[in-house]
């Protein structure tokens, strides 16, 4: 049984799988086998020193990404959004970890270059 009710939760709706998603519409990803895969390899880490990861704290980590990914939702170009949820839900295992960082990377990369573009204009 989940010991506190916010583990029980987040694990529900982090275990619904992956839904289409239209480019206004939030996705839904199923993280439990990524998270799964991470614990797993918390037996043998990468690195000296790596601690392991519980299921509980990558879950966790997931599902303060995916709000975050929430918030900023509207920042992000309809074709980024498109782009970003088939990259993170690519080869079976989905992360919301991953779809926020190229959707933040996106968003940046075309802010840099309007900024380029505007500092070439005044010169």
């Amino acid at each position: 049984m989940c010991r506190l009710l916010t583990t029980c939760i987040s694990v529900g709706l982090l275990m619904i799988p992956i839904l289409p998603a239209q480019s206004d519409e939030f996705p839904v990803l199923n993280v439990l086998p990524l998270c799964h895969g991470i614990i797993s390899q918390g037996d043998a880490p990468l690195q000296a020193g790596d601690r392991s990861v519980t299921l509980e704290e990558c879950l966790k980590a997931e599902q303060v990404d995916r709000e975050t990914m929430i918030k900023e939702w509207s920042q992000f170009s309809g074709a980024d959004k498109k782009h970003c949820i088939t990259e993170a839900t690519m080869g079976g295992e989905s992360s919301y970890t991953d779809l926020l960082t190229c959707l933040e990377m996106a968003r940046d990369v075309k802010q840099l270059k309007q900024s380029i573009a505007g500092s070439k204009k005044i010169n």
